[in-house]
């Protein structure tokens, strides 16, 4: 458990990167890649109506905002044989629950319930995976995290997504994230990952591991086991006027030989740092959800001021 300690936790946060621009280090500069480079045709994208269904499978929350016609409260597949680990109201997780196998892997799923207080921001929340600075403050086994691709051109994506049946694609990229080396060798992942924005203002986080046919679109340097997110998911919905609800999935095989129940303490204990994190500074406890917010005012108008320099 301890050997595993040392490392898991970066692990976890690779699984999904950033949904939210970031502040990436300049030695390992994004590539932004537009429809016109023809990114469709060197990266394979996933089926996005498989990717969905299972993420539907898995979280009733991500269900409840695409499929929008269904007055029904949302419910788990009866099929899938949740165990409640935990269960209290009271602290920053409210629920976590284990799925043994899914999807063929016998990596097991965890799901992570709660509702936090502030305002429901997906792209803020996405902020604490890929931005290092804010990873940092929870996560001291992280060494590299951040975008290695960026589609610019969204409408193409939109359009294989179906033209709006999972929401609107704000951003679509390829990530990369590394752990510490420390007393076990370091991991890394390589994944692609999206950000979904829905009418009602709620988001969905999504991401998942790419194959190996694609590792020559790794940073140069030294590589290392691969930690792999089968699946990835964080839904946001917004329950009142400062207050939302967050369903976290993640399916992750951290790589080498650490039995699973060795390290899921420890994965546990992580996505609850995560949450208590999240839940201070939605809240307002720090000034960082102010700076995004500011930074994000900014960037709207520079854009309104390009659009009167350069109308259409």
């Amino acid at each position: 458990m301890v050997l595993a300690k040392l490392f898991i936790a970066a692990s976890i946060c690779m699984t999904v990167s950033s949904f939210a621009p970031t502040r990436v280090p300049k030695t390992s500069p994004s590539r932004v890649l537009s429809s016109r480079e023809n990114v469709f045709d060197a990266v394979e994208l996933p089926d996005f109506d498989c990717v969905f269904e299972k993420i539907q499978q898995l979280s009733p929350l991500a269900r409840s905002i695409i499929n929008t016609e269904s007055a029904s409260v949302p419910t788990d597949d009866p099929k899938l044989r949740w165990k409640t680990l935990e269960s209290n109201e009271n602290k920053p997780v409210q629920q976590i629950q284990k799925l043994d196998c899914f999807g063929g892997f016998s990596t097991p799923v965890f799901r992570f319930r709660s509702k936090l207080e502030g305002p429901c921001i997906g792209e803020f929340f996405g902020r604490y995976i890929i931005d290092l600075g804010e990873r940092r403050k929870w996560d001291a086994q992280i060494e590299k995290v951040h975008e290695l691709h960026i589609v610019e051109d969204l409408e193409r994506v939109n359009e294989r997504m179906g033209g709006g049946r999972y929401g609107q694609c704000s951003r679509l990229g390829i990530g990369y994230g590394q752990t510490k080396a420390s007393i076990i060798t370091a991991r890394e992942q390589l994944f692609m990952y999206g950000l979904q924005q829905f009418k009602d203002g709620s988001s969905l986080i999504w991401g998942k591991e790419m194959s190996d046919e694609y590792n020559h679109l790794l940073p140069p340097g030294k590589r290392h086991i691969r930690s792999k997110s089968h699946l990835f998911s964080a839904t946001l919905k917004p329950s009142d006027n400062n207050s939302f609800d967050v369903e976290y999935v993640l399916q992750l095989d951290i790589g080498g030989s650490i039995p699973n129940f060795l390290t899921t303490p420890v994965l546990i204990d992580t996505v609850k740092s995560l949450f208590e994190t999240a839940k201070q500074e939605f809240a307002g406890a720090t000034d960082s959800l102010q700076l995004f917010l500011q930074e994000k005012i900014h960037e709207e108008s520079h854009i309104n001021w390009h659009g009167l320099l350069n109308p259409m």
